[in-house]
């Protein structure tokens, strides 16, 4: 089954993924997996984000291959940004990085106590 079958077989609903088998390897898994967000998508959104990513992120680009206005590319795209969480690209340092950084020299004792106490 190809993925815009499922995405029109879900039609917008939850699932879950119970059985994934790697191919060409006989080996298959079984449990309750939650697909990627990406997945979780409508078909007609999977390929809008896909074009953005071809086109560099570029709503220009975005405007000129849909044939629509400025205004309607980022209302997509917020639409889009709307039903995604947003993955921590700064994560704060867990205690055993911020020792290792201590132990090399990078920080002082006191910017390594700074950082251990800072909320997570």
């Amino acid at each position: 089954m190809e993925w815009r079958e499922l995405t029109d077989l879900t039609q917008g609903r939850a699932f879950v993924v119970e059985r994934v088998r790697l191919a060409g390897s006989g080996v298959a898994v079984e449990g309750q997996f939650e697909p990627p967000q990406l997945a979780q998508l409508s078909a007609d959104d999977q390929v809008f984000v896909a074009v953005f990513v071809r086109a560099h992120g570029s709503i220009k680009e975005m405007e000129r291959i849909f044939g629509v206005s400025y205004p309607t590319v980022k209302a997509r795209l917020n639409r889009i940004a709307g039903q995604l969480d947003f993955v921590d690209v700064d994560p704060a340092p867990t205690g055993a990085d911020v020792v290792e950084r201590l132990r090399r020299g990078e920080i002082s004792a006191e910017e390594a106590l700074s950082e251990l106490e800072r909320p997570r």
